[in-house]
């Protein structure tokens, strides 16, 4: 399967913050869920790759081609949305594919109507009179208007009713039928990446805490719901996190089944994207 991104042990180092060491692989024709608390250093990381900011080490590759060295090239095959609407706010959508048409070579003025036409965003209204779903639909059209192979989407679907919501995600597996296409999305809503990620990647605190398939993810990780005794009596070998409170335990573990035959009386139930991140992370404890 071709690699449409490769991050491979990128650095950036800013005063009190930095990314470690960052590797991941995107394949063709997936979607990636790219997920992590605020400041993790997801956004750092998509500007690395757009060359909006220099890695201090490692190298980043876009088909591969180098992203700083082939920059120009590159950007003609990526579709970029950020959680906040980057067009001038006096524009039109109109003007703003007006624009677009002579930065992109393949860029396509009748798709890019329909879907203004088709998820009804007002085509003469100005950006700065749209509301916030507006200008996230208005984004996602114009990163989708020049046939790009990869998209990379910060927060984009975070604007958005959930009618709307499910339209944008099954556009995005549609576009990934093609192998030659691919989606890293970074999201906080972790029922989008359940219903269409193929990969997710997990940053905190500026490292890689694990990137794996989904799937293996919600099949094989559990989380043991106990009393604070029982939570010790875990097999360590198979913890991953833990969060303790007045009434009760919860103990990630990364092999659901394993401990269940080591401990029958053990509740053991499927861990779900949310609770991966909380658990590992630390988050919430009490």
């Amino acid at each position: 399967m071709k690699e449409l991104l490769k991050v491979s042990h990128v650095s950036k180092a800013y005063e009190g913050f930095s990314l470690s060491d960052i590797s991941f692989t995107l394949p063709g024709g997936s979607i990636m869920g790219f997920v992590g608390e605020n400041g993790a250093g997801k956004t750092t990381t998509l500007r690395l790759i757009l060359n909006l900011i220099v890695p201090d080490e490692g190298e980043i590759s876009v088909f591969g081609l180098d992203s700083r060295r082939d920059e120009r090239q590159v950007k003609e095959d990526l579709g970029v949305v950020f959680d906040e609407c980057s067009f001038h706010p006096g524009l039109t959508p109109v003007e703003v594919g007006g624009i677009l048409r002579g930065l992109y070579r393949r860029w396509d003025t009748p798709l890019y109507r329909k879907m203004l036409r088709d998820w009804s965003i007002p085509e003469k209204k100005k950006v700065k009179d749209l509301s916030r779903g507006m200008k996230a639909k208005l984004s996602i059209a114009a990163a989708l208007a020049h046939h790009p192979r990869l998209l990379l989407l910060d927060e984009a679907t975070g604007g958005l009713d959930p009618v709307m919501r499910g339209e944008v995600l099954d556009t995005l597996q549609a576009f990934v039928e093609d192998e030659d296409h691919g989606v890293l999305l970074s999201s906080h809503i972790t029922s989008d990446l359940d219903r269409i990620a193929d990969y997710v990647t997990f940053l905190h605190e500026g490292k890689v805490i694990f990137c794996e398939e989904k799937d293996r993810l919600l099949e094989t990780y559990g989380v043991v719901r106990c009393g604070a005794a029982e939570a010790d009596g875990v097999p360590a070998e198979w913890v991953l996190g833990a969060r303790h409170g007045r009434f009760g335990s919860e103990v990630l573990v990364s092999d659901r089944e394993a401990v269940r035959r080591m401990q029958p009386d053990l509740t053991i139930d499927r861990a779900t994207l949310e609770e991966i991140m909380m658990l590992m992370s630390g988050r919430n404890e009490q």
